[in-house]
């Protein structure tokens, strides 16, 4: 198979929860121990860091990642989704994974994946620890994908666990309560590891301390760090996350980092890691800004930094995906923004039809569109040089313009 058939295989053949929502996930580890008993145990072979949480994952494991580049060691980096090419999730020192080992390793266990139903999510991750492992990684980032407790890269023992934040995102999986998702996510916490928690939250924190505690593990509460940093990543959301990365990096006893590692790493993450998506400038004049916020917790950051941003007019492309909360997220965006409504191009797009109607009963005024590069295009065309255009929603509709 060539790579443009490799994936459309993994991607068609098996379940994907980014495609079709809750029906492609199993609560249990048992596939993944199976495909890391026949590659070897890879995971078994690399020091790694775990990261789970609703917001800052992706950004804090980047940041991880870059900061560890700069103090001269070899990192891997396992992050999801992917924007536009599926070799973004699986990357060293920056590099994504080669074509050929991807054809090479669903060609070399398609058998077994199939006679084993893997899920897309679960080969993945086993690509990614065979991969890390085959090239001796020194350390490797790995982020979870959804939630933690089940989440197929809960089968590391890492050298130190980090959860970002807790909010409301996949509700239908993890839980319909903060302490019920503080749960799942705190299902990464391993015997004897140390975890550090990025943000303080009244519901959550307790928790963390009792899971923690069953399992004889420090819990490091990185924000009462007062330590000041600089990052290249925008955005005012990357200081809670900052505390978090930088908590990290002091309980790595085995490996050894400056403090002018730190303040490097942080300077460079987009260079370092390649990094996509998160308050990302893709135009000066107009000014384009596109984010993958898509939860309340999330968007509600984006748009406390879109008020401070200054402009003539705001125009938002806007789509979402079926499962989020709309009631709870469309009172965040302004009244006074063009809004060119859109769905993202996969099964789980919500209908343009119903987010027009939804979005009208909030008092927000715009057009529909079929498609998400239409919604784009008109946006620019509408746009004069002192305006601002925001696209986001969901990490979809960023993918279908960067």
């Amino acid at each position: 198979m060539t790579y443009s058939e490799t994936l459309q295989w993994m991607y068609s053949r098996l379940p994907m929860y980014q495609k079709q929502g809750k029906t492609a996930l199993k609560a249990k580890l048992d596939n993944i121990l199976k495909l890391s008993d026949r590659l070897g145990k890879p995971h078994t072979l690399i020091k790694t860091i775990h990261v789970a949480g609703t917001n800052g994952k992706g950004s804090s494991s980047h940041m991880i990642a870059s900061i560890l580049q700069e103090a001269g060691y070899k990192v891997g980096l396992y992050s999801s989704p992917h924007l536009k090419d599926f070799r973004e999730r699986i990357k060293i020192n920056g590099k994504e994974v080669s074509k050929q080992y991807v054809i090479n390793f669903i060609k070399k266990n398609k058998s077994f994946l199939e006679e084993n139903n893997l899920s897309f999510f679960e080969m993945t991750t086993g690509m990614a620890f065979s991969f890390f492992a085959s090239k001796k990684v020194d350390i490797a980032i790995i982020e979870v994908g959804l939630g933690g407790r089940f989440d197929s890269t809960n089968i590391i023992k890492p050298e130190v666990c980090l959860i970002t934040n807790i909010g409301y995102d996949h509700t239908d999986i993890l839980g319909d309560t903060l302490p019920k998702i503080a749960f799942e996510k705190a299902g990464i916490i391993k015997q004897g590891v140390p975890v550090v928690i990025s943000e303080y939250n009244e519901e959550t924190f307790e928790v963390f301390k009792n899971v923690a505690l069953q399992n004889d593990a420090q819990l490091i509460p990185a924000f009462s760090n007062n330590e000041i940093y600089k990052t290249d990543l925008l955005g005012e959301y990357q200081s809670k996350n900052i505390k978090g990365v930088v908590s990290v990096i002091n309980q790595l006893n085995s490996l050894k980092v400056k403090k002018s590692h730190i303040t490097k790493g942080l300077l460079n993450v987009i260079k370092n890691t390649n990094l996509k998506g998160r308050w990302q400038i893709l135009n000066i004049s107009p000014k384009i800004v596109a984010d993958t916020a898509h939860n309340k917790e999330g968007i509600e950051i984006v748009i406390k930094q879109l008020k401070k941003e200054k402009y003539n007019k705001l125009h938002i492309v806007l789509g979402f995906v079926k499962d989020k909360k709309l009631d709870n997220i469309l009172p965040l965006f302004p009244e006074e923004a063009i809004y060119y409504f859109c769905s993202p191009k996969i099964d789980r797009g919500l209908s343009v039809k119903n987010l027009f109607e939804m979005a009208h009963v909030f008092g927000l005024n715009g057009k529909v569109f079929n498609s998400v590069s239409e919604a784009y295009n008109k946006s620019l065309q509408k746009a004069n040089k002192d305006d601002l255009i925001y696209v986001g929603g969901s990490t979809f509709v960023v993918a279908e313009i960067i």
